[in-house]
């Protein structure tokens, strides 16, 4: 009875053996086989960032080695890069482009009247200056300018050499410094001013006739011919100022200037007492001193 009893015991708990270890071998397989979230969220982000990639490349955009991101447009350069200089220009700040901002250039002519110190040796007479500077700022500029100056010699002086006819021609290269005092308004008032070198020649005439031709016909004419002169070589200086309208421009932005200026100019002659080319006796103070006026443009 005991060992009946006993199969019988051993019978189910083998039996329940077999339904646990089934049950347990199901679960395991059910778990395995269920899709797992994460990897699933996983590959859905990457799926998105190569998709995002291609979308970059195929509108031309550079993403610069970094996944999932596409490349944001370059920032616009800020206005008026380059450094706008003078006159409400742009462009400048190095290169050609730079150094050409920075240059000005002028020409004008005009008159020159001589002091009461040089009235015995000088009279009225013309003058014609170019030049060409630098600009540093808006204000400050340093020209290197070329003048020639055309004047009478006194009735006096040209009667003592025993001329008819006299004129002093001068020649001078000098640098001049100049000082905008409102260069942003149209109207401008400067000062200006320098040194430099003179060449100054006195020369006295007589009639003469001479043979000339003019295309297919040539004849005889009279005419103021050189018959004596001296020169000579010195510094001087000068000091002075103007007043100039800047045009506006297309937009604002010229450089143009129209200019009046007014110079006490000091020519360091010596005196002289020689004569020339064989003539009388001739007497010159020293120095010249003149005021030229001129009318010009800068640009």
């Amino acid at each position: 009875m005991n060992s009946v009893r006993c199969l019988t015991f051993l019978k189910h708990t083998t039996l329940l053996c077999a339904a646990l270890a089934f049950s347990l071998g199901s679960a395991s397989a059910q778990i395995s086989t269920a899709p797992d979230s994460s990897s699933s969220t996983a590959l859905l982000s990457s799926e998105s960032s190569s998709n995002t990639l291609q979308l970059a490349d195929d509108a031309g955009a550079p993403n610069d080695g970094m996944p999932g991101l596409a490349a944001l447009p370059a920032a616009p350069a800020p206005k008026g890069s380059g450094g706008g200089q003078y006159d409400n220009r742009g462009g400048g700040g190095g290169g050609a482009s730079g150094i050409r901002s920075h240059l000005t250039y002028e020409v004008g002519g005009g008159l020159n009247a001589p002091t009461t110190d040089s009235s015995p040796y000088i009279t009225w007479g013309g003058n014609i200056t170019v030049g060409a500077g630098y600009r540093f700022n808006q204000n400050l500029s340093v020209m290197l300018e070329y003048q020639f100056i055309d004047s009478k010699v006194p009735g006096a002086v040209i009667a003592e050499a025993g001329a008819t006819g006299g004129h002093d021609h001068i020649w001078s290269l000098s640098l001049d410094p100049v000082y905008d005092f409102m260069p942003k308004r149209s109207l401008d008032f400067y000062a200006t001013g320098g040194y430099g070198f003179y060449r100054k020649v006195t020369s006295f005439t007589d009639p003469q006739q001479q043979q000339f031709c003019y295309y297919f016909y040539c004849g005889i004419a009279t005419q103021n011919v050189v018959v004596g002169h001296f020169s000579s070589n010195q510094g001087g200086w000068s000091i002075g100022g103007g007043i100039q309208h800047r045009f506006a421009g297309w937009n604002g932005d010229g450089r143009m200037k129209v200019f009046a200026e007014a110079r006490y100019l000091d020519v360091l002659s010596p005196a002289v007492t020689t004569e020339p080319n064989g003539l009388g006796t001739t007497t010159v103070g020293p120095d010249t001193k003149i005021i030229p006026v001129t009318v010009g443009v800068r640009f």
